[in-house]
């Protein structure tokens, strides 16, 4: 067909039927593309749905607002708790934690063991030593003062252990 429409735009020796194969194939491959559009669009307004439902823009909004409001909440929680934290360590730092004791007979006359020696020591070994001796004629109680793990007054053999059983060297 020699028509002057193709001719002029550079196609006047092609046959009609190989022209209207390639569109007919230009169509299907739209046509395709086309279907695989919709189908995409169809999976998105599922989700779009799925996430909306039973909402409005507004709704969504304030949402949004509360999760942010809460998490601004658990932040200042987090911190509040951090705080309250630290201030229990350096509390419990000049606590006793450590405590060693030994019982012992005095005098070797009363029997059962009834005087005693303990060390009560915080985390850096500063505390006392209380040494109670039980006797025939009444019960005696001594305190020494223990700084850095030493005493500057002498001890005496249970008060030695009881202090080395509270520091761990036993």
């Amino acid at each position: 067909m020699n028509n002057s429409f193709f001719t002029g735009i550079g196609i006047g020796n092609i046959d009609i039927g190989i022209l209207l194969v390639i569109l007919a194939s230009i169509i299907l491959i739209l046509l395709i593309l086309n279907i695989v559009n919709m189908s995409t669009i169809h999976k998105l307004k599922k989700k779009y749905s799925k996430f909306m439902q039973g909402k409005n823009a507004k709704s969504l909004e304030n949402e949004i607002i509360g999760l942010f409001e809460d998490n601004k909440f658990i932040k200042n929680s987090v911190e509040k708790n951090k705080k309250d934290i630290r201030t229990l360590y350096s509390k419990f730092e000049s606590s006793f934690q450590k405590i060693g004791i030994i019982k012992y007979d005095a005098f070797n006359q009363m029997g059962g063991k009834l005087s005693f020696s303990i060390a009560l020591l915080d985390e850096n070994n500063n505390g006392f030593i209380l040494n109670s001796v039980h006797s025939a004629e009444g019960c005696y109680t001594y305190t020494k003062e223990i700084k850095n793990g030493n005493c500057k007054i002498s001890l005496g053999e249970e008060e030695e252990k009881a202090l080395k059983i509270a520091m761990g060297d036993s």
